[in-house]
């Protein structure tokens, strides 16, 4: 359990030093990302890059253990 912890905390790191670099593949931009934008309030729900993550993330996991 102590290793996964590690892993992901270091996965994390990693993203957030390279999310200047991440940001330019237009992942928060997506058709299907609901951006609603008013005076005061700006909504932001990436469902479809959640849904494409989640899809990459799965498939990555499911190659490893097999």
């Amino acid at each position: 359990m102590s290793r996964t912890l590690i892993i992901i905390g270091l996965v994390i790191v990693a993203v957030g030093i390279l999310w200047p670099w991440l940001s330019l593949l237009g992942l928060g931009r997506l058709p299907g990302d609901i951006v609603i934008r008013r005076e005061n309030i700006t909504f932001y729900a990436p469902i479809a890059t959640g849904l494409l993550i989640s899809m990459a993330l799965s498939l990555i996991l499911w190659l490893i253990n097999r």
